[in-house]
């Protein structure tokens, strides 16, 4: 199989989070024995063993809207008004305090926990929980709704949106038809085009231009699910991507959540396939360390929609248990009080700072956090390290990883005191954790067993 990538980059040094995932995707594809092209939308294209980089068409152009875009985010203090949805009266306070204690068992492979209490709050625009157990993601009438609000979501779009949309739309998007075109005259063998999460409205056209002249598949894979989504207000420096887009011009949709499928079939995909995130555990495998030094540690940048939960698993717990050190590697994290920040370094780094951790966190942001089974990188990064981890309330995540074996979940800040307490304390047990974390990464998780689901949904269309 030969499939085209329209990548939103291939730059580890921008801050486009997803790209380690796509790199490590299209790795996994290159051992499965697919050939892949790459093309960028935004930055330069970048050769690596594992893809064959084709240019970026409007690259000058996105240099200069990217430097321009940044411009105007220093000169603003505030961040731009969001779109409708989860900002809105939105709780992402942890449920309160639990006064009971908890007596984990320990069973082969890892340590059994209880699992308690409900996954968090609700958004405002609820997606079905069903979606994504096995059950029909065609839109229901309660998603009618979603579809009905998409005009209104629409029109509160700003005016700075609505004009970059035109612009690419009338400049950037003609670009890229012509050179997907070229690629595709030039090299009749590539059996599909993928794009990876690059802005979905500002190439509105190229899609359907494509099937239509070289009859091959054309899918969208939306990494950003549920936060992407219209009725959701997303991040504040993010794109806008639905408005003013054409979904219906793809082939089918992919998504990294499973209940997030319904939501962009109401939007106007014709299908929608899920494609979680994983793991190169050569990547992300342990490594050496002299000793497990930090107690309980987080790797992330922002606040932003988990603020609250951040507070409750590092400032709290660490002002609690004045015995532990705790310590965070990132950015915009807010005063976390006597939380040690620790140098923002290479990646070996990272991985040398997690595994120095005795106990590792994953904090979900709320958008991902309350609509089933939305996948992110961070619990499969985790376990390919081997690490122990506690997260935060995360429905669907027992997809992955099972609680109280391979993860503990916790409800609140007390229950949080009183696991780190109880891990730190067990030391076998805790290692235990993390070691059935990475068996079950390396059994179900890698970008590996991804790219072949990926070839699977393709394969379909062919």
């Amino acid at each position: 199989m030969k499939l085209l990538f329209v990548v939103s980059s291939l730059d580890l040094t921008q801050p486009f989070s997803a790209t380690p995932a796509w790199w490590q995707l299209m790795k996994g594809l290159y051992e499965i024995g697919v050939e892949v092209i790459a093309t960028p939308y935004q930055g330069p294209a970048i050769e690596s063993l594992w893809w064959r980089a084709a240019a970026n068409p409007a690259k000058w152009q996105g240099d200069t809207f990217k430097a321009a875009r940044d411009m105007m985010g220093k000169r603003s203090p505030h961040p731009r008004p969001l779109s409708a949805g989860v900002g809105r009266g939105e709780n992402l306070t942890p449920p309160a305090p639990r006064r009971n204690k908890f007596r984990p068992e320990f069973r082969e492979g890892g340590v059994t926990l209880p699992v308690e209490g409900d996954v968090g709050a609700p958004l405002p625009h609820p997606l079905p929980t069903s979606v994504g157990r096995g059950e029909n993601l065609t839109p229901s009438a309660s998603h009618s709704q979603a579809t009905g609000e998409k005009s209104a979501v629409e029109n509160q779009e700003s005016g700075m949106d609505r004009l970059v949309r035109g612009v690419a739309q009338t400049l950037i998007a003609p670009l890229w038809e012509r050179h997907l075109d070229k690629l595709l005259t030039k090299e009749p063998d590539i059996d599909a085009v993928i794009v990876l999460t690059a802005p979905l409205n500002q190439i509105k056209g190229v899609a359907k231009a494509i099937i239509q002249k070289h009859r091959k598949p054309v899918f969208y894979y939306d990494g950003d699910v549920p936060a992407s989504l219209p009725n959701m207000r997303g991040f504040a420096s993010g794109f806008r991507i639905y408005q003013g887009s054409d979904p219906a011009e793809f082939t089918a949709f992919i998504s990294n959540s499973m209940g997030g499928g319904e939501a962009i079939r109401a939007l106007g995909a014709r299908a929608v396939h899920t494609l979680y995130y994983g793991a190169d555990p050569d990547v992300f495998s342990p490594v050496e360390v002299a000793s497990q030094d930090i107690d309980v540690m987080f790797y992330g940048h922002g606040r932003e929609y988990r603020g609250e939960w951040i507070d409750a698993m590092l400032a709290q717990p660490a002002a609690a248990l004045p015995d532990l050190k705790f310590a965070v590697r990132g950015t915009k994290l807010g005063d976390l009080g006597r939380v040690q920040l620790l140098p923002y370094l290479s990646f070996s780094k990272l991985r040398e700072y997690a595994c120095r951790s005795k106990i590792n966190l994953c904090i979900t942001r709320a958008a991902h956090a309350n609509v089933y089974a939305s996948s992110s990188s961070r619990p499969f990064e985790l376990a390919g390290m081997g690490c122990c981890i506690v997260a935060n309330p995360y429905q669907g995540i027992e997809n992955w990883f099972e609680p109280g074996k391979e993860v503990i979940v916790v409800q609140s800040q007390e229950e949080a005191v009183d696991r780190y307490r109880w891990l730190i304390d067990h030391s076998d047990e805790r290692l235990a954790m993390g070691r059935a974390a990475r068996e079950r990464l390396l059994k179900e998780h890698t970008f590996v067993h991804r790219a072949r689901e990926l070839v699977g949904i393709v394969q379909g269309y062919l």
